[in-house]
């Protein structure tokens, strides 16, 4: 089946403005960002607290490997790359952050970060020094609750991302990255079919443990499958129930000696 030629993503506006002067009551993102059992005045407390929309811009890192834990950081606009490096000095992407997402949570424990932030694109953060962060939990428990809820997800969210490394073909791996993009951008009030990625097919490639020529290759299949139309990093018509199906259908075979691509 012929599809038509994959259009660029309407660019839609950011779900919040780069104006450091909207708060937190104000901020569309809030529903995702804060702990929904939090007062009004616990709210404006925090918004007194926390430094605004500081930009960033692409390229530029929040914070690198080894540095001491200062804040914790939550994306209001653009995009963030988290990444390690090994000992042969490669770079590990360990996570793609959009806006309303918390990032710096590995800091907490050890007094330092493990790992390295990045801007994918220009970005506006919204930072929460540390020393405010132990007073805001001592003194607002839904808030505290909200960090440990948090860094379970967090935990959550490695193991399945090692279990999607170890167990998933890269058809797989590719379509489960593409549905989590589509499911955290609907939160956000975004479209879930049309949107463009942030990230480089590089950093796709270190993310799920796979060659840039695997990405391209399974990509290829997915357009022509009538999976999604593509052109450069813009999505269209991505087919979530095909995507969904893909997975739901594969999940009994999984295992570790799996022979898709690598």
């Amino acid at each position: 089946m012929v599809r038509k030629q994959a259009s660029a993503a309407p660019q839609k506006k950011h779900a919040c403005p780069h104006n450091a002067a909207v708060g937190c009551s104000q901020c569309r993102l809030n529903k995702i960002c804060l702990p929904l059992a939090l007062e009004e005045e616990d709210i404006a407390r925090l918004d007194q607290t926390i430094k605004r929309g500081r930009a960033l811009p692409t390229g530029k890192h929040l914070y690198r490997e080894g540095d001491a834990f200062k804040s914790l950081y939550a994306v209001r606009s653009g995009a963030i790359k988290t990444y390690q490096i090994s000992a042969g000095g490669d770079q590990i992407i360990t996570g793609f952050h959009l806006p309303g997402e918390v990032v710096g949570l590995e800091g907490l424990g050890p007094g330092q970060y493990a790992g390295s932030a990045i801007a994918l694109d220009l970005s506006s953060i919204c930072e929460i020094p540390f020393n405010q962060v132990e007073q805001l939990g001592n003194q607002l428990p839904a808030f505290r609750h909200h960090l440990f809820s948090l860094l379970s997800r967090e935990i959550v969210d490695d193991h399945q991302h090692i279990n999607l490394l170890s167990n998933y073909t890269a058809e797989e791996r590719l379509a489960s990255l593409l549905l989590s993009l589509s499911a955290r951008l609907a939160r956000r009030g975004l479209s879930a079919t049309d949107f463009r990625l942030p990230m480089s097919r590089t950093d796709i490639a270190s993310y799920l443990g796979l060659t840039i020529e695997t990405v391209s290759r399974v990509l290829k299949r997915f357009r022509e499958s009538g999976l999604l139309t593509l052109n450069n990093r813009n999505i269209n018509d991505l087919d979530l129930c095909a995507l969904k199906d893909l997975l739901e259908v594969s999940a009994p075979s999984h295992s570790a000696t799996q022979n898709g691509d690598r």
